[in-house]
């Protein structure tokens, strides 16, 4: 499978959210919680992101991790279990630069997608 990020790599219905929303939890660290829904579907891994302007407050910083978080799946995408995941932030992350907090969410996401291939 090639490494892109089709349309088809996502989630785009507020239902296909809810539905991993209100599923089980996969995965947990410091920034986010990784959700995925009970009934896990057989087309292969896409991915949701939840960012909410609570935690992140300036559109720059939603929009960079939002970014490396796509990056991230867009790399590990074949190796990924079949069924949706949903990445939402559900802590403020820590004052830092622009960079530091990509470096943060990349090393997070790389820890939390590798615990979800490891399930």
């Amino acid at each position: 499978m090639p490494s892109d990020f089709p349309s088809a790599a996502r989630l785009h219905r507020p239902s296909e959210y809810a539905a991993a929303l209100k599923g089980r939890r996969i995965a947990r660290g410091a920034l986010f919680v990784v959700s995925r829904p009970r009934t896990v579907a057989d087309s292969p891994a896409r991915l949701g992101l939840v960012v909410p302007k609570r935690y992140a407050p300036l559109a720059v910083t939603r929009n960079a991790i939002k970014r490396v978080l796509r990056e991230a799946f867009r790399l590990q995408r074949s190796h990924l279990p079949d069924g949706d995941l949903v990445f939402r932030l559900v802590n403020r992350p820590s004052p830092a630069s622009l960079t530091q907090l990509k470096r943060d969410v990349r090393a997070e996401a790389d820890q939390l997608l590798g615990k979800i291939m490891r399930c």
